[in-house]
């Protein structure tokens, strides 16, 4: 990490929802929550908790010097909805095989 920037995940106790027009794409009580320095919390939701076969893989690639390399997958009209880190760096290995969405509902 850089001086100064900080990445802690926590296991989630809350139900995370996420929808998307009148689709459910993920629902989850298992999602970890990442805070990291000068961003929101963002929720890692289980890949097993999200509707995959809606999404379809995008060639959007960004890099994080913290996490890793990001994969993106898109739904019609909306582009690169949802992210991973497919190989995330070892201090953030939790997030393996989770995958964070902008929007999401917490309760």
């Amino acid at each position: 990490m850089a001086e100064g920037h900080t990445i802690t995940i926590e296991q989630g106790n809350e139900h995370v929802r996420v929808v998307h027009g009148e689709k459910v794409l993920a629902e989850s009580d298992r999602a970890l929550v990442l805070h990291e320095t000068g961003c929101p919390p963002r929720y890692y939701i289980p890949a097993e908790d999200v509707r995959l076969d809606l999404l379809t893989p995008s060639d959007t690639h960004t890099v994080c010097p913290f996490k890793g390399t990001a994969s993106y997958w898109s739904l019609p009209g909306a582009a690169d909805l949802v992210w991973a880190y497919p190989d995330p760096k070892p201090e953030v290995a939790q997030i393996k095989d989770h995958l964070c969405f902008y929007e999401v509902e917490v309760s």
